[in-house]
């Protein structure tokens, strides 16, 4: 019997392969079917950081929605969207404006302080964590009118359709590693995740850079330099889930240190695997570092009302969702990533709510 992989490219360049894997043949396939998934999975993590998913079941009308409510709240005057400023490391929830964010490899407070005056991501975002938090709750903008209640309650329901899919997606690597399927459950249990919504403003073409000015900010370069989206970095937790638009910006560095466009594909999800889950694995998975910077597209020819032109890159919108283990578990080596010829375990063990509020408290101003 032939055994569908379900496997395709997503992005191949300079030595860095990214598959597109159909996700289908985890959650409805045959034994064999979702054996070859889970693998495919685990190998896309390994060798990349990377996958994309088709057929992942969360349905294009969600998508589009989430989207539409995401577009809508940025929309909203300065004054309302700051009344719901994110307000501790901790919560990791609210509205943060543009500057406020400095997505960087840097872990010093300082240095990421001084990265963010010469060289601003230029974006607003807000997050949104589980609902049932007594200690920190989330913001929402239903006190201003009926389309902020729908907001909430959109919001909400996503929230918990990501975490059925962070769900599945840990079993999946569970599989691929050759460890029972429902190993992650007892640390998935209260949804300590994150929903974010990110909207990234249109641009002149003179003011968003590459990128390669943020790496030579890094290096210590003092002159204010052009403005990225989001700086090279790596995420904090186990998965990260994103939707994006087809603006196009996503890179990823290759195994050449070149950085290459993960160019958008209707239909699909982008994973990524986290610092967490690489330090979990024992660095049989990696954490790969990406960055949102100006579109691989020519910029749009705008003409000014006083007979002037200028070339202006599109606003771009996306939704991530953060996935990690429960705030109270104890993270150290998977069972079967030591020992033997795969070495000691690499890292001591860490609570998962001290690793993740040290990791924010250096990002945010």
């Amino acid at each position: 019997m032939t055994i569908r992989t379900g496997v395709e490219t997503a992005v191949s360049d300079e030595g860095l392969f990214i598959p597109l894997i159909d996700f289908s043949h985890f959650l409805h396939g045959t034994a064999e079917e979702k054996q070859a998934c889970a693998k495919a999975i685990v190998s896309g993590f390994r060798d990349a950081g990377f996958i994309y998913l088709k057929n992942h079941g969360i349905p294009e009308e969600t998508v589009k929605d989430l989207f539409q409510k995401s577009a809508e709240f940025f929309k909203r005057s300065q004054c309302q969207k700051e009344s719901l400023a994110w307000y501790s490391a901790r919560a990791n929830r609210g509205y943060s404006t543009f500057g406020r964010e400095k997505t960087t490899r840097l872990t010093s407070k300082l240095d990421v302080d001084t990265l963010r005056e010469k060289s601003p991501d230029l974006k607003e975002s807000f997050e949104i964590g589980r609902s049932d938090d007594p200690e920190y709750p989330n913001l929402w903008p239903d006190k201003f009118d009926d389309a902020g209640a729908k907001f909430k309650m959109n919001m909400e329901a996503f929230f918990q359709t990501g975490d059925k899919m962070h769900i599945q997606l840990m079993q999946a690597i569970a599989m691929g590693l050759g460890i029972q399927e429902d190993w992650f459950d007892k640390y998935c249990k209260t949804a300590d995740n994150t929903l974010r919504l990110l909207h990234y403003p249109g641009a002149r073409k003179e003011v968003l850079g590459t990128g390669d000015d943020d790496e030579a900010a890094q290096g210590g370069n003092e002159k204010k330099t052009k403005a990225v989206r989001a700086g090279a970095h790596t995420d904090y937790g186990t998965i990260t889930l994103l939707f994006q638009d087809n603006a196009g910006g996503l890179q990823v560095r290759s195994p050449s240190g070149a950085y290459v466009d993960a160019t958008p594909i209707p239909g699909t999800i982008v994973v990524n695997a986290g610092d967490l889950l690489a330090r979990w694995s024992n660095d049989q998975i990696k954490s790969t570092e990406h960055r949102v910077v100006k579109p691989p597209s020519h910029p749009v020819v705008v003409h000014g009302e006083d007979g002037q032109t200028e070339e202006w890159y599109p606003a771009r919108y996306s939704c991530v969702y953060f996935c990690n283990p429960d705030f109270t578990s104890f993270i150290e080596a998977i069972p079967g990533t030591y020992g033997g010829d795969k070495g000691e375990r690499k890292y001591p063990g860490v609570k998962c709510e001290d690793y993740m509020v040290d990791r924010l408290q250096s990002t945010y101003a």
